[in-house]
């Protein structure tokens, strides 16, 4: 790959990613790494809300609802933005 690095840099602005196979089975994808970054963020994103969908589920009564926190900040002289 290092040999060929600029074609291959070249094809994946061209074409945002570059599949590798071995044996005419595919076996890895190289993306840009702001496409990459996104899937970070997105993958994240996901685990926190799964998480957090969790513990609600688990624990429904130990949760405030978005209302009742403004109330309680309000109740507290706290500026809304």
């Amino acid at each position: 790959m290092r040999n060929n690095y600029p074609e291959i840099a070249t094809n994946i602005k061209e074409r945002n990613n570059i599949i590798i196979t071995n044996n005419g089975k595919s076996e890895a994808v190289i993306i840009p790494y702001e496409d990459f970054s996104k899937y970070e963020e997105c993958m994240h994103i996901r685990y926190v809300k799964e998480k957090l969908a969790k513990a609600i589920s688990d624990n429904p009564n130990e949760w405030t609802s978005v209302d009742d926190l403004f109330k309680e900040w309000d109740s507290w002289g706290v500026v809304k933005l």
